[in-house]
C-alpha cells in the first residue's frame, strides 16, 4: 500500500458575523448558525478571499462535541471561483470549552479541530483541487476558525 502523505496547501481565516444566531436545543443537538462573512486564503498552492454569503450550520451534541458543516466560495487572485464545503468536529475538555466560547485565546493543542474540506471549481487553473482529498486543523481566534488546509497524496 502507499504511504498516505499531507502536503500544505493553504491556510483560510474565515471572519464570522458577530452574534452567532442560536436556534436552542432542536431535535439533533444545539444548533448555532455562523454567518460567514469575509476570510482570506494564503498558502503555497491557493491565494484568494473568501466571499461574503458563506455559513457554518453548527450542531452541539449532547456528548459535548461541536460537529460543522460549513459551505463557502473562494474567489482566487486570478479571478477563479471556488466551491468549498467541510465538515469537521471540535472537542475538548469542558472548561477549555467553555473559555472558546467566551472568545479567550486558547492554544489549539488544548482541544480537537480538524475538518475535511472538498473543493469544486470550473477554473481552469485550479482544477486540480476536484481530484484530491484534504484535512485540515483548526484553531479560533478574534477573527473566527482558522485552517491549515493539507492536500493528501
Amino acid at each position: 500500500m502507499p504511504e498516505l502523505k499531507l502536503a500544505h496547501a493553504f491556510d483560510m481565516q474565515l471572519s464570522v458575523k458577530s452574534p452567532i444566531v442560536d436556534l436552542g436545543k432542536t431535535p439533533q443537538g444545539g444548533r448555532l448558525i455562523a454567518e460567514v462573512t469575509g476570510g482570506t486564503v494564503e498558502g503555497p498552492m491557493l491565494n484568494g478571499h473568501i466571499q461574503s454569503g458563506g455559513a457554518d450550520w453548527l450542531l452541539v451534541r449532547d456528548d459535548g462535541v461541536m460537529q460543522l458543516d460549513v459551505r463557502i466560495t473562494i474567489e482566487t487572485e486570478d479571478g477563479g471561483l471556488i466551491y468549498a464545503r467541510y465538515e469537521g468536529l471540535r472537542h475538548g475538555p469542558k472548561e477549555v470549552m467553555e473559555k472558546l466560547a467566551r472568545g479567550e485565546a486558547i492554544d489549539p493543542s488544548q482541544f480537537y479541530f480538524r475538518i475535511m474540506p472538498r473543493f469544486e471549481t470550473s477554473a481552469a487553473s485550479h482544477l486540480w483541487l476536484n481530484k484530491y482529498l484534504f484535512l485540515g486543523t483548526g484553531e479560533r481566534n478574534s477573527q473566527g476558525p482558522k485552517y491549515s488546509v493539507f492536500k493528501v497524496e
